[in-house]
């Protein structure tokens, strides 16, 4: 399984940094907006990833119905977020917050949570939850 390649080690997700390192090589180098989901299990262990969309160079268009549906099929206890910005400054947009909010709300219907949003840059992060946007 790719997931347990990416996440060496114990497998547990413990910083945003973390999830930098497993989803680099995924998105890093795109040249358009890939948006991914990380299903992960109630000791926030990787069970797997998902990748939700393929966008074109600046937007990627995400809905909670395909964010959550492989999520739920996993029976993910929670979520990460992530995506790319092809530009390579991962600095969040509106639309990037704005998204995230509306997922953040859908996982907390679903019972679900969204732990984290991280936008993967060249060669840096930004982390949502670090940023105190979730």
């Amino acid at each position: 399984m790719e997931c347990e390649a990416l996440a060496a080690g114990e497998g547990r997700i413990r910083a945003p940094a973390a999830i930098y390192s497993l989803l680099r090589g995924r998105l890093e180098g795109e040249l358009q907006e890939v948006f991914v989901v990380v299903s992960l299990d109630t000791m926030s262990r990787v069970i797997a990833l998902h990748e939700v969309t393929r966008g074109i160079l600046n937007a990627s268009l995400v809905h909670p119905r395909e964010v959550f549906a492989p999520a739920l099929m996993d029976r993910a206890a929670g979520v990460i977020l992530a995506h790319n910005h092809p530009s390579g400054d991962p600095t969040p947009s509106n639309d990037d917050k704005a998204a995230t909010r509306q997922l953040v709300e859908a996982g907390r219907v679903l019972d679900v949570p969204v732990y984290d949003h991280v936008v993967v840059g060249a060669g840096r992060f930004v982390s949502f939850a670090e940023a105190g946007l979730l």
